[in-house]
């Protein structure tokens, strides 16, 4: 005989966030597509418009991640900046200022996405909890006994 039991214990109020290898694996995925479909459409000796679009993929990725996964979504976001977006394309490259400014940028957008989502999901938490109590009785009165 089957036995229905439900899934959760309770009203969770603040969503979980996805798991950071499901994040990293967005990352990796998405950098490549965007920067192969940046490289076809506008070429690839533009890497402003390409640290941009990374930047914005990192950001809309912390949006469902938690604060650990920011590092780790930044590092592989600047891997297909640094590989396929500046030429030689293929090749690796340190160059001091300019990378470390980059990976900053995306470990940036990264945490502004996850801090966004944190405290988007705690406002909805506490207008949820604020709205099941329901109002709150007035004081009584002088003449209200």
């Amino acid at each position: 005989m089957i036995e229905w039991v439900p899934l959760a214990s309770g009203a969770r109020p603040v969503p979980r966030p996805v798991a950071a290898p499901l994040v990293w694996a967005g990352a990796f995925g998405g950098a490549l597509v965007l920067v192969a479909l940046l490289n076809g459409t506008v070429g690839s000796g533009r890497p402003g418009l390409a640290l941009l679009v990374l930047s914005v993929l990192a950001a809309l990725l912390g949006l469902c991640a938690r604060f650990t996964a920011a590092p780790g979504t930044a590092v592989l976001c600047w891997l297909s900046l640094n590989g396929f977006a500046i030429p030689p394309a293929g090749v690796l490259t340190w160059t001091g200022r300019r990378d470390a400014l980059w990976l900053a940028c995306l470990f940036g957008a990264a945490l502004v996405g996850t801090a966004l989502a944190r405290v988007a999901h705690a406002r909805a938490a506490y207008r949820r909890l604020g709205a099941a109590t329901g109002p709150e009785s007035p004081e009584p009165g002088p003449g209200d006994f």
